[in-house]
This record gives C-alpha cells, structure tokens and sequence, in this order.
C-alpha cells in the first residue's frame, strides 16, 4: 500500500501572523492595576518593529473588568499586526468612584506610550476600544484628551490623546439612560457607587461623553456599534451620540447589529472584519 503525499510547505522567518500573550504588566503601581498584552511574535535579537497599538477595556458596569474575556477575539488584531492591551481598572464596588476608573485608562495609554520602544509600539498610533461601560471610557479617553481633570501623576509628561476610538454598545447619556430625576438616580444599582460623596447630578454629567463634545475641539474619528435589542444600554445611546457628533461636525460612524443584544450575539466574524477595516482606515 502507498504512502500518502507528503505536503512541503515553507517555513515562516519572519513569524507573521503570530502572536503571544504577556500578562501581568503592571502600569500602575499607586493602584495596583495591570494589563496584558498582545503582541506579534518578533524575531529574537532583530530589532522590534514598532507598530499601532490597541488599548482595549472589557465591560463590567464600572466594576472589575475581566481583561481575558476577549482575547481569544482580540488575538486576530495581534495576528494582523497591531500591539493590543487589555486592562483592568480599579472597582466602584469597593469605594472607588467616578472618575477612577477614567483615570486608570489613561494612565494605562500614558504607561503604553512611555514604554512604546521596549514594547514595540509605535506611540503615533493609538486606538482606544471599549465595550459597555468599557465603551464609555473609551468615548470619554477620545473627547478629553489631556485633560487636567483626570490626569494622575503617573507618567504625566506623556499624552493620553489616541487617534481614533471604537465604541461598542456604550452608555453616552447616563441621565437619559436611567431615565430618573438626579435625587433618584442615586439610587440606581448601576450607579450608586460611582457617586461617592459627590452629587449626583454632577457624576450623571460628568459620566456622559455626550455631555463632552464642545464646538471647535479636535476629537479622533469615532465608531459606534451597538445591537438594536440591547435591553442592558439601549440602543438609543448610540444613536444620539452619533447624531450628536455629526450635528457638532465630528467624523463618526454607527454600525446597527440587527437583533443583537448586549455581548454575546452581538459579535461576528463580520463585525471584526469592519472593525479591523476601520482601524486600517484610522491609523
């Protein structure tokens, strides 16, 4: 009986279209929070290719975000040839209130950005991604860039401006969200940690990337995606911030996901593929 065909193939030098995982990077060591990173496998003892970078904040209503929830989705992006950070940020849920967890995805770009040559990143080049209240910080990083409001000490000679942001199924409006009057709001389960002992009105105000966008300003392109069934941040929150951005003279984008709700049927192979034409397109 014969041998079945060998199959020749070429090996691959210069390791494209692979990728590895580190974890545990500390980026701030007042607060102790980490992120892991994704990177295309480099080859050892050849220089690092420096190349743009995607920070990325996984959902978690302002609590603690599990940074490993996407990266088996996240993994393409490194494939494709982009450094990608996934973070975690300090937790409402234990005292910590808004803007906390603003300031800790700053401090993350800033971290990225002031270590961009040992890590192979190219600093120009910035993406800010996020999902749910993940997806607000992300829309909040793109409209306050530098902003002395939410910049800590860590690493504050380095910018937290990015070049173009990806939002997915975000909350932009928190009053109109909640749909209460701001002495009820405080009350919400979602909300009431961020509120500490400031007023209410204030945090609903200052938690609201629509609230942010001024005439004039220099904001990133950005992108919106959300499912039109979400019945966790409606699909309205979205809409008006598209609207919102394109009334003021911004570059935006809206991708609908016919009957997706929040997370699971919401993502697909198809989505992914806009989202990496988009950052093609952007970076």
């Amino acid at each position: 009986m014969p041998y079945p065909q060998t199959i020749a193939i070429p090996n691959n030098p210069s390791l494209k279209g692979m990728a590895r995982v580190d974890r545990g990077l500390i980026y701030s060591k007042q607060h102790g929070q980490k992120l892991t990173l994704l990177r295309p496998w480099f080859v050892q003892g050849e220089p690092l290719i420096k190349r743009p970078l995607i920070v990325f904040l996984q959902g978690s209503a302002w609590t603690s975000p599990d940074s490993d929830y996407e990266i088996p989705q996240l993994g393409r992006y490194a494939q494709e040839g982009y450094v990608v950070a996934t973070l975690s940020h300090r937790d409402s849920g234990l005292g910590h209130a808004f803007p906390a967890y603003l300031e800790d995805t700053k401090t993350a770009i800033r971290f990225l950005k002031a270590n961009a040559d040992v890590l192979g990143i190219d600093a120009q080049r910035v993406a800010m991604f996020g999902t749910s209240s993940g997806g607000n910080a992300a829309l909040l990083v793109g409209l306050t860039a530098d902003d002395s409001r939410y910049k800590t000490q860590e690493f504050n000679e380095y910018s937290d401006a990015v070049n173009t942001v990806i939002a997915c199924f975000a909350p932009s409006s928190i009053p109109a969200m909640v749909q209460q009057q701001y002495d009820q709001m405080a009350q919400h389960p979602a909300f009431v940690n961020l509120v500490g002992n400031q007023a209410p009105q204030d945090v609903a105000r200052g938690m609201s990337p629509i609230y942010e966008i001024k005439q004039g300003a220099s904001y990133p392109p950005i992108l919106l995606a959300h499912g039109d069934a979400d019945e966790v941040v409606p699909y309205s929150q979205s809409v008006d911030m598209y609207h919102a951005l394109l009334d003021a003279g911004y570059r935006a984008q809206l991708i609908r996901v016919i009957g997706a709700p929040h997370e699971d049927s919401f993502w697909s192979g198809r989505l992914h593929g806009l989202l990496s034409d988009y950052l093609k397109e952007t970076l």
